[in-house]
């Protein structure tokens, strides 16, 4: 006859346990473990000692609202002779006394949450369990160290911005480990409509990282939900910060969290990237940040954009843009709903930019099947793969009303880029959403897909050419040229009008006021005859235009007066801004008070005013922002400097990232990585 355990006390043993399942930075005072993984409580008895074969205890695990078995949210498990890690399991691992080591060991496929553990009839222990990229019977699970370093440990990396051309690395603080913010990202979960209207269905669901990746596809924006972010890509941000204020992802986090699950404003892709981001890594799902250079949102779904010019070569507005870069997310894990082939990396999109089964989201969708050209697996794969490959089709709409193709060659999808594992190098990943162009493989995908009129394009050839050029070091501030090059490749002389103009842009396309403008009436080119003509781009003129984003839109439009055809180059460019200089002061230890010398010269012709730096870091500054304004004005060619005191917390290679502000020069980002001795 067994006899149940009587407990006096436990010892979760938090600080062992969480630094074995490499939850330790979250912190120790409680218990958060990963699934499929066993742990261990110390169990001390009121009465009598644990005797193997007689002694017993019943366990019954729980998370959410409405526990089940049938859900899989509820798990009644007693002590076996050992763990079992294929399903919920006990067993009692120290010799027979008073005191018994009580090891528990979650399913590897069991939900992730809040738990509550009722162990007999002596007391509730809470936990929090995650997925677990260590466990080979987890759907996150990743067989490499360094990966999982990379992207489930780091606290901090790179989002690359700027253009295919120029690619600017931007430091970010992903601080998933920072105090509140798994609290945080458990609350996200519980806030998302379909756990309000079905908590039981919903808690259920959380075993399964595909759907919770598209839960959190939904949530980082707040569109249709109490999402954390709000977008916003034109006027003003008036109640709210620019996109381009934030440095990291824990401040987006906390305020949400503390303020009512009211939006944060504002953020941009790259912003609701990097908080997706921060919360699959926080939950245990491998993740990292994915840059698409010249992306195209394609709103129709016929895999192709349609962008309209006037005679002049004004390009009319467009719900379909070619976004100068887009940044999404893919996150690593199986699809036993598709061929094991589809396992690995799955592109999903925070940002709100078309409904998905009704809601603002998008994917998770295999990588792979991108490539492939495979449109019918789930989900949103016909958007994706339009993000990378679409036809970008130019029309000319003329005074009379009547329209003409306009030849331009435009290649979206280009230089996809994610951080490097282990340094801040760009990882170019083009190869693994598109074959080379012109292949059989890349025939073969784009015929899957029904998307043939590429096919044609790859194979027309052009008389007149017209292409855009610039030099290597374009500096905001300056004043410098830039070039267009026509070309005949006929065997006829040419007689063209030449239209070469520049305007300022956002990277998601939206045209602003005019830097520059040259109107050539006639150009005439020599049989195989080349021809470069300047334009000047002066500071006086562009610098009170120019967006947050520094960017500048090149457009040159090309009519042959013969054949009336017209021929259409455009390029952005992005103007670079000046380096920040971060010097640590101080051997860089733990707990150890240090200082950052900041510096940064103003490129300008004009003085800047209202001049502030700030900088965080994970484990670096205490999970907060510390900011330092300048007393005085910087002149141009003047340098900004102040000294910033702040305290490392843990030891290791850690990213102390850096903001510039003024009112003439706004956040230009740098950072400092520095490693922690203990």
């Amino acid at each position: 006859m067994t006899q149940p355990l009587y407990i006096e006390r436990w010892d979760l043993e938090c600080e062992f346990n969480n630094t074995d399942h490499r939850t330790d930075l979250n912190g120790v005072d409680r218990l958060i473990v990963r699934r499929g993984q066993t742990f261990t409580i110390s169990l001390y008895l009121r009465s009598g000692t644990y005797q193997p074969g007689i002694s017993s205890l019943d366990c019954i695990a729980e998370t959410g609202p409405q526990p089940w078995e049938q859900y899989g949210t509820r798990a009644v498990f007693g002590l076996s002779d050992s763990i079992d890690t294929s399903r919920w399991s006990a067993a009692i691992t120290s010799p027979p006394g008073d005191m018994a080591t009580l090891a528990i060991c979650s399913a590897p496929d069991a939900p992730i949450g809040r738990y509550t553990l009722t162990l007999g009839q002596s007391g509730r222990i809470d936990f929090i369990l995650l997925f677990n990229p260590w466990c080979s019977g987890d759907a996150v699970y990743m067989d490499n160290e360094r990966n999982l370093a990379e992207y489930v440990l780091s606290q901090d990396g790179i989002i690359f911005r700027g253009s295919y051309k120029y690619t600017i690395p931007t430091p970010w603080n992903f601080g998933q480990f920072e105090s509140g913010i798994l609290d945080a990202c458990l609350k996200i979960l519980d806030m998302n409509p379909k756990f309000l209207r079905n908590p039981g269905k919903d808690c259920s669901g959380r075993r399964n990282p595909i759907y919770v990746s598209r839960v959190l596809s939904a949530m980082v924006n707040c569109n249709d939900d109490n999402g954390v972010l709000m977008g916003k890509w034109t006027g003003g941000y008036e109640g709210g910060v620019s996109p381009m204020f934030w440095k990291g992802s824990v401040e987006i986090l906390r305020n949400w969290n503390t303020q009512a699950c009211q939006p944060v404003r504002y953020g941009q892709c790259w912003v609701f990237a990097a908080v997706a981001c921060s919360i699959s890594r926080a939950l245990g799902i491998p993740c990292r940040v994915v840059t698409n250079y010249l992306s195209a949102h394609d709103s129709n779904g016929n895999l192709a954009i349609e962008r309209f010019i006037d005679e002049d070569g004004n390009m009319s507005k467009s719900t379909e843009m070619i976004w100068n870069y887009h940044c999404w997310v893919e996150s690593w894990m199986t699809r036993p709903d598709l061929k094991s082939d589809f396992n690995g990396w799955q592109a999903s999109d925070p940002t709100p930019q078309e409904k998905s089964e009704g809601v603002y989201c998008c994917g998770p969708v295999p990588v792979r099947a991108i490539k492939e050209g495979a449109l019918l697996f789930k989900y949103d794969a016909p958007f994706v793969f339009a993000e990378v490959n679409a036809d970008v089709n130019t029309f000319m709409k003329k005074k009379d009303g009547s329209t003409s193709k306009v030849t331009s060659a435009t290649a979206v999808g280009q230089k996809i880029s994610t951080k490097s594992v282990g340094t801040d190098a760009r990882e170019d990943i083009t190869h693994q959403y598109k074959y080379p162009e012109g292949s059989a493989e890349e025939r073969d995908a784009f015929q899957k897909a029904n998307h043939l009129n590429k096919l044609l394009q790859q194979q027309q050839t052009r008389g007149l050419d017209v292409t855009i050029k610039v030099g290597s070091d374009i500096r905001k501030g300056c004043d410098f040229d830039v070039f267009t090059v026509v070309a005949n490749n006929t065997q006829t002389v040419k007689k063209c009008r030449l239209l070469f103009g520049s305007c300022a842009v956002s990277y998601d396309g939206l045209l602003g006021g005019n830097c520059g403008f040259k109107d050539l009436l006639n150009v005439e080119l020599s049989p195989g005859a080349m021809r470069r003509v300047p334009l000047r781009l002066n500071y006086s003129k562009y610098g009170s235009l120019l967006t947050e984003d520094n960017l500048i839109r090149l457009a040159a439009l090309l009519l042959d007066y013969d054949t009336r055809e017209t021929f259409l180059a455009v390029r952005n460019i992005v103007l670079e801004n000046p380096q920040i200089k971060v010097r640590i002061m101080g051997e860089p230890k733990e707990n150890r008070k240090l200082a950052a010398e900041i510096t940064l010269q103003n490129p300008l012709p004009e003085t800047l005013d209202d001049c502030c730096f700030s900088i965080e870091g994970a484990n670096l500054t205490g999970g907060q922002v510390l900011s330092q304004r300048l007393a005085s004005s910087v002149g141009p060619g003047e340098e900004a400097k102040v000294k910033i005191y702040f305290t490392p917390t843990h030891s290791g290679l850690r990213k102390l990232v850096v903001d510039f502000d003024s009112n003439k020069l706004c956040h230009v980002k740098g950072y400092r990585n520095v490693i922690i001795g203990k």
